[in-house]
């Protein structure tokens, strides 16, 4: 039972002292940034994705308006496929 716990003792060491070494290697000395800015940047990356949803929204509606629009000329054209046709045809 020593052995197994030796081994996961050893393990998670291990995956510290990389994790460690990452740490050091990516910020090479510089510190982490506050919350106070990190919340900030978050709060103005969340009013960006709501415009940005808000573009979408519109976006998708005119997509829609056009795609209706289209498959009525269509149908007032005759150039529906399949059965729109034949009923017509009959």
């Amino acid at each position: 039972m020593a052995t197994f716990y030796n081994v996961i003792l050893a393990f998670i060491i291990e995956l510290y002292r990389a994790a460690q070494a990452t740490f050091r290697r990516v910020l090479t000395g510089t510190k982490l940034p506050k919350m106070d800015e990190l919340r900030a940047e978050a709060q103005k990356l969340a009013a960006e994705k709501k415009e940005t949803y808000r573009e979408y929204k519109v976006a998708k509606k005119d997509m829609q308006d056009i795609v209706v629009a289209k498959c009525n000329i269509d149908h007032l054209l005759g150039l529906t496929g399949g059965r729109n046709n034949k009923e017509m045809e009959w």
